[in-house]
């Protein structure tokens, strides 16, 4: 399997802002102290050797992650405004001989999750077919009220596409796009779910808007199940610990040492930080990034190592 990142921010898409092009302009130049570079491919080239935050960006589209591994077709989470490029790329692929199926699975019903589905190409072409599964019964409810008129100029019904709506139940495990697709109930306003993906031999686990209480370990102990094993582990990790317990208690999301506890516990291989805060700077996110990867180590003791990634829109995984 490999896991495509369209969408990486939580709450609401971000854009770069001037001071902020500046600051990593001006940190390059600094950087490369009066160096003198012959094209612009020698300049790229010296640029990858700065930190991330510096010659990159984590990028600013809401959720959308893509599990590309089915003979199926498309296997996407979430429909944030991520699912715009993700849309513009699979309709390259389609071109390329890849099937006009889409298997669309919804964390939860929130608009930063469902608001690139009126930006999405496939869903105007009448030869797509499109299954929007989720654990929510109202999901297709959500997704036309947001095309409602006053809201949209474009109507749900307007989609040519063959459009499907599953409801899952989180007591069994279901066979989809040649894999096995677990749910789990997630605490988070309207609730959301997070999802696990196996196949031949692999998992991947999409864990996003999920909060977890410190003094509630027995719900603890069912997500380090659902966990276990996990070759990579996508979570939610919004916030710092600090925060996550105090002023944003109760707002529905997680921490990054929170996951890191889950993952650890649960025997999982790699973590993705995921849902970064739209306020943090791509500098506080590689801040948050460093600490996560610091505290994994001192927190190990015995265990097997945990890789700890940090997602950004572009970024890929091989599983």
């Amino acid at each position: 399997m490999l896991v495509r990142f369209w969408g990486t921010r939580g709450s609401l898409p971000v854009a770069p802002t001037p001071p902020a092009i500046r600051t990593k302009i001006a940190r390059a130049l600094v950087a490369a102290d009066g160096r003198r570079f012959t094209d612009e491919q020698a300049a790229a080239d010296f640029a990858e050797t700065l930190d991330f935050a510096t010659w990159g960006t984590y990028g600013g589209a809401s959720s959308c992650v893509e599990i590309e591994g089915s003979s199926d077709g498309f296997v996407v989470c979430d429909m944030g405004s991520g699912l715009r490029e993700f849309g513009i790329d699979s309709i390259r692929r389609i071109g390329a001989g890849h099937p006009r199926r889409y298997h669309m699975f919804l964390s939860h019903l929130h608009w930063d999750h469902i608001m690139g589905f009126p930006f999405f190409g496939p869903a105007f072409d009448p030869r797509n077919r499109i299954t929007i599964y989720s654990g929510h019964a109202d999901a297709e409810e959500a997704l036309r009220r947001q095309q409602e008129e006053i809201s949209f100029p474009v109507p749900f019904d307007y989609l040519a596409a063959q459009i499907d709506f599953v409801t899952l139940d989180t007591g069994d495990a279901h066979d989809i796009a040649g894999m096995k697709v677990s749910l789990i109930l997630q605490q988070h306003a309207h609730d959301s779910y997070g999802y696990r993906f196996e196949q031949g031999g692999k998992s991947v686990v999409y864990s996003t808007d999920s909060e977890h209480k410190l003094e509630d370990m027995a719900v603890e102990e069912v997500f380090e199940r659902f966990f276990h094993d996990g070759d990579l582990v996508i979570c939610d990790t919004m916030y710092s610990l600090a925060e996550s317990v105090t002023l944003k208690a109760d707002w529905g999301h997680s921490s990054n040492l929170v996951a890191v506890d889950l993952c650890q516990g649960a025997g999982a291989k790699r973590l993705v930080l995921f849902h970064h805060e739209p306020t943090y700077s791509d500098e506080d996110i590689r801040r948050l990034h460093l600490e996560t990867i610091r505290y994994e180590e001192l927190n190990r003791h015995d265990r097997r190592p945990l890789e700890v990634l940090c997602a950004y829109d572009g970024f890929e995984v091989e599983v």
